[in-house]
């Protein structure tokens, strides 16, 4: 019986690979052979999570032709594979990915660390910050003081608690977008949010049309539903959405339905302008699709004097383009997972319908946190302290990397907590698995990507400050020279 349960086509495999070309060795630098490069290429791969583990690989010849090398370099390069506890094969079945005995699984998304190895791995693998005390522990204190009513229900909310859904559709009115308690649905933070979303808008082989980059969780959330991903390239330089190409995607693939962080975009921190939303919300009205935005980090500004764009959502007035989701997660703490859509009203009720086969509802308990917050001004000043937190971190980060890396290129963003940062032509993929080993973890660019985009990128989440981003920046410096020098990973696949 076969092993593989997935299957990577000899093309696919390829662009892959050929995404992961390092910059050009520099004099007296000895390139690897073709077929140790070509392995390293695969095992690279399965490391970083984007050739799962148990996926068959093509046939010697295929792959062969599909680089333009001689079937023996694949055949070489598949024997050490096999030799490393990275590949497996049977006659008759071919060969699949592994890992070898004792390692663990890679991460297909970005996971958190488990607390006991902080102190050995500086984590810059989750944009996520700890909570902002004393508020956490007032609002779980005031939640306590809230719940014995609700203890005498079965607990189940669908829809959320009717309170919260009042107080979030209030914060959208206080804005100038009229909304009911009617057009909220609490969820299990924003994951929750996209996911039920997902499944009731886009079945398996539906097109959805993303951000190129884009955030790396939910890209892995649609390809595990059988989404059909169509990525649309930022504006050069990464300064905003391209509408133009937006208008074609939008026209020409008719996709169902369209994903976009329009506040302090993640990766690249962007913030797109009230002309730019206004366009793409039009766009998306004409082609039929429905626009899913993302306004997780959209509190996260820095600077108060900030005149912030109106939300996607206040172009659209009748309801029927925009779905709004947002969440507790970025703004005050990613352990309160707390998420709401706002949609027309009979979107909710579709929406609480599936739930029941789903997750039932939102815990009630953090939903009486969340509604403590926001009724007693916690959540403002919550997210002043989350700001400047953010803000310095920001800032240390941003002085400790041009120091100790002065050719990595980024924008300094104005708000949210990431760093799309130009790799000075190294490969992200490399610099990731060179990071593990000096002690930083790194998501590297293809992980916001579709099909190997962004080789030559890291994200850099404003998570740490002080001297711990000092040391972050050294130790990146310090798996940028492993790279460099060929001893941080492979060197070149062989080319197309």
């Amino acid at each position: 019986m076969a092993q593989w349960t997935s299957a990577i086509g000899s093309t696919q495999l390829a662009r892959l690979l050929t995404s992961q070309q390092a910059r050009p060795a520099g004099p007296g630098t000895r390139r690897p052979p073709a077929y140790r490069a070509l392995a390293d290429g695969v095992r690279l791969l399965v490391l970083e999570g984007r050739v799962p583990v148990a996926t068959r690989l093509p046939a010697e010849r295929e792959l062969a032709q599909a680089l333009s090398v001689s079937r023996t370099t694949v055949a070489a390069a598949y024997e050490a594979l096999r030799g490393e506890g990275f590949l497996e094969s049977r006659r008759g079945a071919g060969s699949w990915t592994a890992v070898p005995a004792g390692n663990p699984l890679p991460a297909r998304g970005l996971e958190p660390l488990p607390p006991e190895t902080l102190g050995s791995m500086i984590d810059l693998g989750t944009a996520a910050l700890p909570a902002p005390e004393p508020w956490l522990t007032r609002a779980v204190q005031g939640a306590l003081e809230e719940l014995p009513p609700y203890a005498h229900t079965h607990g189940d909310y669908p829809a959320g608690l009717p309170a919260l859904r009042t107080m979030i559709a209030e914060r959208y009115t206080a804005q100038g977008i009229p909304t009911m308690p009617e057009q909220i649905m609490v969820t299990t933070g924003a994951m929750g949010a996209m996911d039920a979303i997902c499944h009731l808008f886009a079945g398996r082989g539906e097109r959805v049309a993303v951000e190129s980059p884009s955030y790396a969780n939910i890209l892995q959330l649609m390809r595990e539903a059988g989404l059909r991903l169509v990525p649309v390239a930022m504006a050069d330089g990464f300064r905003g959405w391209d509408l133009d190409r937006w208008r074609q995607v939008l026209r020409d693939a008719a996709p169902r339905l369209a994903y976009v962080v329009a506040d302090f975009h993640n990766p690249t921190g962007v913030l797109a302008d009230e002309e730019q939303r206004r366009a793409l919300v039009d766009a998306a009205r004409a082609a039929g699709t429905v626009l899913v935005a993302d306004e997780t980090m959209s509190e996260l500004y820095f600077d108060p004097g900030l005149d912030m764009p109106r939300r996607v959502c206040a172009f659209d007035p009748a309801g029927a383009t925009v779905i709004t989701v947002g969440s507790a997660s970025k703004a005050f703490w990613a352990g309160m997972r707390i998420g709401w859509v706002r949609a027309a009203p009979d979107v909710i009720r579709s929406l609480v319908a599936a739930r029941a086969y789903a997750d039932l509802g939102t815990p009630v308990l953090e939903q009486l946190a969340v509604n403590w917050l926001l009724n007693t001004g916690g959540w403002e000043e919550a997210v002043v302290l989350r700001r400047d937190q953010a803000r310095e971190n920001r800032d240390a980060l941003v002085a400790a990397v041009r120091r100790e890396l002065p050719d990595w290129e980024f924008d300094v963003p104005l708000g949210g907590l990431t760093l799309w940062v130009r790799a000075g032509g190294l490969s992200g993929s490399r610099l990731a698995e060179a990071g593990e080993r000096v002690g930083v973890r790194v998501p590297s660019g293809p992980r916001f990507g579709v099909d190997g985009a962004f080789e030559g990128y890291v994200r850099l989440p404003f998570t740490v400050g002080g001297a711990v981003a000092e040391e972050a920046a050294v130790r990146l410096a310090a798996a940028a020279r492993l790279v460099t020098s060929g001893r941080g990973g492979s060197g070149d696949v062989p080319r197309t």
